[in-house]
């Protein structure tokens, strides 16, 4: 039997994990207007826009997904207080590093859409990184049973 004792949570905790949600609740937003784009939004884009949607392989829609997805399931586990909260969080981080491969190094999407689309990749990294150490950090202060 583990002998810890339950702390409860600052405010900031509280206002932290309810922000990373709304975060990542955008992602899903994000995602599934991605995945289900329609025919008119896609000839709205310009020719290289288009072929880049077109060309991205199933690997990094998994990725996008698997980041979106999970690091929502993560806040939902930071509010519930729960220690999957940290494992889920780092499969999100997973989801947007392989992502952030394919884009950087794998494909033409900074040449198509410019120098100032890395500002939302680097934000993603960024907040991904923050959340998994917000989630230890929680662990480690026995905020998360």
């Amino acid at each position: 039997m583990e002998n810890t004792s339950i702390v409860k949570p600052p405010l900031w905790f509280w206002i932290i994990s309810v922000i990373a949600l709304l975060w990542n609740l955008m992602g899903v937003g994000a995602y599934l207007a991605d995945a289900f784009m329609s025919i008119e939004d896609l000839e709205a884009l310009t020719q290289a826009q288009r072929e880049l949607h077109e060309s991205q392989p199933a690997w990094v829609t998994a990725c996008y997904a698997t980041a979106v997805w999970a690091g929502t399931l993560g806040c939902i586990f930071l509010l519930m207080r729960k220690k999957w909260a940290r494992p889920v969080l780092l499969v999100s981080l997973l989801g947007v590093i392989g992502q952030q491969i394919y884009m950087k190094f794998l494909s033409n999407t900074y040449e198509v859409y410019g120098g100032a689309a890395m500002l939302l990749p680097i934000m993603v990294i960024i907040i991904a990184v923050a959340l998994v150490f917000f989630a230890r950090l929680s662990e480690s202060k026995h905020w998360l049973l």
